[in-house]
C-alpha cells in the first residue's frame, strides 16, 4: 500500500475519531466567524463592507480575499472527501450530501477567484459576483451555503457514532468502540 493510502486509511480507521474533532473544530470556527457577520449586520446595522467577522476586524484584507474564501472550500472538500471512506450506511449517505454541496460551493468560490485574479466581473457586475449571488446576497448566501453543508454533516457525525447493527458490523474506525455499544444505540434503524 503507498504511504498516501496508508494515511488516507489511518484517518478513517484508528484515527477517524481525531480527524473528525480536528474538522469540526474548524467547521465551528468558519461557523463563528459567519454569525459574528450575520450579528454586525443584522443586529448592529453596520454597512455590508465593514460587517467584517472576527477575524476581518483585525485583518480587514481577509474579507476581501477570495484566496482565502477559495482556500477554506477546497480544505472543507478535501476534508469531506478524504474523511467519507470512514462513514457507513445512513452516514455515509449524509456525509456523501454534505460532499456533493460543498463541491457546487466550492465551484461557486472558483468563479468568484476567477473574477478576482481577472478583473472580468460576470453579469455586469462590479465585483465578483457568484451564480446564486444574483438570487441571495452573499452574507446570506454563505449562511446558507454553510447551512446546507453542515446539516448533512451533522446527520451523518449523529448516525455515524449510533449505528445500526449491520452499521457497526462494517465500521472499521474509531469512532464508536464496538464492544461497548450499548444494545439500543446499536438497533436504531
Amino acid at each position: 500500500m503507498s504511504p498516501r493510502g496508508s494515511s488516507v486509511a489511518a484517518i478513517n480507521g484508528r484515527y477517524h475519531r481525531v480527524a473528525l474533532n480536528v474538522f469540526m473544530v474548524i467547521v465551528l470556527a468558519h461557523w463563528a466567524e459567519h454569525l459574528v457577520q450575520a450579528y454586525q449586520v443584522w443586529v448592529l446595522d453596520l454597512p455590508r463592507p465593514a460587517a467584517r467577522g472576527v477575524l476581518g476586524q483585525v485583518f480587514p484584507w481577509l474579507v476581501t480575499s477570495e484566496w482565502l474564501h477559495y482556500g477554506y472550500a477546497v480544505v472543507m472538500l478535501i476534508a469531506l472527501f478524504l474523511l467519507r471512506p470512514g462513514f457507513v450506511g445512513r452516514a455515509r449517505t449524509w456525509w456523501t450530501v454534505a460532499l456533493v454541496i460543498q463541491f457546487w460551493h466550492h465551484v461557486e468560490h472558483l468563479l468568484l477567484l476567477l473574477q478576482a485574479q481577472t478583473h472580468m466581473f460576470f453579469f455586469g457586475a462590479t465585483v465578483p459576483t457568484s451564480l446564486a449571488q444574483l438570487i441571495v446576497p452573499r452574507v446570506e448566501l454563505h449562511l446558507f451555503y454553510n447551512s446546507i453543508v453542515f446539516i448533512p454533516m451533522v446527520v451523518a457525525v449523529y448516525l455515524h457514532l449510533r449505528p445500526n447493527e449491520r452499521e457497526l458490523r462494517a465500521m472499521s474506525c474509531s469512532c464508536v468502540c464496538h464492544d461497548r455499544v450499548p444494545h439500543a444505540a446499536v438497533t436504531l434503524a
